[in-house]
């Protein structure tokens, strides 16, 4: 079959890597997947010439709102799969709940990564609650063993590279949803010190306003593949999560797997992967996060729990063969099968 695959794919943000993932499962199965970024379709119109051209049997997207409303009206089966911004912050938007409610319409099947998202879009739109699948992010994580992450750090100004180095690693392209600001004048008077320092992976978008704080210990580290971000995270003594919302971070997910505690803000997509000083911590303020920091710093039998914890309940919840085995299901509902 082949398969139009429409998603945003903004370089190794969340939707891309998770897009990918997808993409090689379906391939996996034999069937042919063009993946394509939405951002650079203008309308349903080019896309339904692409169709034609293409001769695509069935369509898949991620995002309902920013994908979804590519394939109304082109006559083609497809599948849905919930981004996180649609459910969390499109749905606020008038016009936008509304071409949201017709992809669900239409699409054969749609794909919810937690049981907090399904019960929102079912409250949204009840009648299609029978069609909305249960599938959490798979998670495989591999390393890039040749990336020299001490050159890395020390170009990105993350200096003295030794055993007594704390780095908490904020993963995040630089937008507003991610609110990559949100601890930095706390981290940098609580808890910044030699020893201590904060890496913000991202882009240019926000550069001016981290560069203008000039705050000692915090880094702007540029974006790299995802191979090479793993190795980075391997070196971090915790990794950092502070949106204002999310899907399912596969960012703390593969921090869970590599075994380094995450440090996450107490928001719905976040508390449903981490249980508070379990797989976790959890923080609601500035303030707590820098306790919580001093906290895991000082208490090493917590940090151990917290890794184990973690790592148990990713490979129980987050098999990446169980992920890859459901979307081959799944794509079937586009042929009838």
């Amino acid at each position: 079959m082949r398969i139009l695959f429409l998603a945003p794919l903004r370089a190794h943000t969340g939707n891309s890597t998770t897009a990918l993932r997808i993409k090689s499962h379906l391939e996996a199965a034999g069937h042919e997947c063009d993946l394509r970024d939405a951002s650079s379709l203008e309308s349903p119109l080019e896309v339904a010439k692409l169709i034609s051209q293409k001769r695509f049997d069935a369509g898949l997207v991620i995002h309902l709102y920013k994908a979804g409303k590519l394939l109304l009206g082109n006559g083609i089966p497809f599948g849905a799969v919930f981004g996180g911004t649609d459910i969390n912050e499109d749905v606020k938007n008038e016009e936008k709940y509304r071409v949201m409610g017709a992809v669900l319409e239409d699409a054969r099947f749609a794909v919810a990564f937690t049981n907090e998202i399904k019960d929102i879009a079912a409250k949204h739109w009840p009648q299609a609650i029978y069609k909305i699948h249960i599938q959490p992010q798979g998670i495989m994580t591999m390393p890039n063993v040749l990336f020299n992450c001490e050159d890395f750090l020390q170009n990105a100004g993350i200096q003295q590279i030794s055993e007594n180095l704390h780095i908490f690693l904020l993963i995040c392209g630089l937008r507003r949803v991610k609110d990559p600001l949100y601890l930095v004048d706390t981290f940098a008077v609580g808890v910044g010190s030699s020893s201590v320092q904060s890496g913000i992976k991202g882009n240019q978008l926000f550069t001016w306003l981290l560069l203008d704080q000039c705050l000692d210990g915090v880094h702007l580290i540029e974006e790299i593949p995802q191979a090479d971000l793993q190795a980075v995270i391997k070196k971090s003594f915790a990794v950092v999560n502070s949106s204002v919302s999310e899907g399912m971070s596969a960012a703390i997910l593969e921090a869970m797997d590599l075994e380094i505690p995450v440090l996450a803000r107490d928001i719905p997509g976040n508390s449903a992967i981490i249980k508070h000083e379990d797989t976790g911590l959890l923080f609601s303020t500035p303030k707590e996060f820098v306790q919580m920091s001093i906290r895991l710093m000082k208490k090493p039998d917590l940090k151990r729990k917290i890794i184990h914890r973690a790592k148990q309940y990713v490979c129980t919840n987050h098999s990446w063969e169980l992920e890859r085995k459901t979307y081959q299901k799944l794509v079937q509902k586009l042929t009838g099968l």
